[in-house]
């Protein structure tokens, strides 16, 4: 493990071009929503400069912005934390994830095509793998590109820039049930793809709320365990 906590190989390359601040950011960002970075964690600007190659500015400087957008705690004293998400937090944002999904299923079974169909059991196989092979951090990748399928398929622009708003946060939560919802996930999936290519918005849509459901109440019980 790395002074900060970060397994071997879990601090992503910056990638060019764009503000050295914004990729530091994004970097940051994704090893919170990975949990690459767990809640809680002390976060040292230090640490974290040498780990990306980069000087403590562009890293606190992004601390403070993931620290306005809700994901660090800058306690005064004691430095940068993330983020603890509370019950209620993630009640509130999995319960309009769900709104948005299910709408997005329904929009996708009236409008859906053979290449959508085909392209979400590509992604349901390739999840249905990592799943057997215990990947965690595919499956959720996977997870989160099946879902973004179905938004894609939805053809609804301002559906799918609400749902881009909540999806990192989506994936935080989710992660850390991933391997409890395991093989349960995708056979749901399997469900959804045969509701979606028959053309039937109704149950797609009641499949699609009570997959999200599920994941919902997955992450209560954990927490709550």
């Amino acid at each position: 493990m790395l002074p900060t906590g970060l397994p071997q190989g879990a601090v992503p390359k910056l990638e060019r071009p764009g503000p050295l601040r914004d990729r530091v950011y994004e970097a940051l960002l994704e090893l919170i929503t990975t949990r690459a970075l767990q809640p809680g964690q002390h976060l040292v600007e230090s640490e974290l400069a040498g780990h990306l190659g980069v000087s403590r500015q562009p890293v606190r400087e992004a601390l403070q912005r993931l620290n306005t957008e809700g994901w660090v705690d800058l306690r005064p004293a004691q430095g940068a934390f993330v983020h603890e998400p509370t019950q209620e937090e993630a009640d509130q944002l999995l319960t309009v994830r769900t709104l948005l999904e299910a709408e997005a299923a329904r929009l996708a079974a009236i409008t859906a095509d053979k290449a959508g169909i085909n392209a979400l059991e590509e992604l349901c196989a390739e999840g249905e793998k990592a799943v057997a092979a215990e990947d965690v951090d595919r499956a959720v990748a996977l997870n989160a590109a099946f879902h973004a399928k179905v938004m894609e398929m939805a053809g609804n622009t301002v559906l799918a820039e609400l749902a881009a708003q909540v999806d990192r946060r989506v994936r935080w939560y989710y992660t850390p049930v991933a391997r409890q919802r395991g093989r349960q996930s995708w056979i749901e999936h399997r469900e959804l793809i045969t509701a979606i290519a028959f053309n039937d918005a109704q149950r797609a849509t009641h499949l699609m709320r009570e997959h999200t459901e599920h994941t919902r109440r997955s992450y209560h019980e954990r927490n709550n365990a």
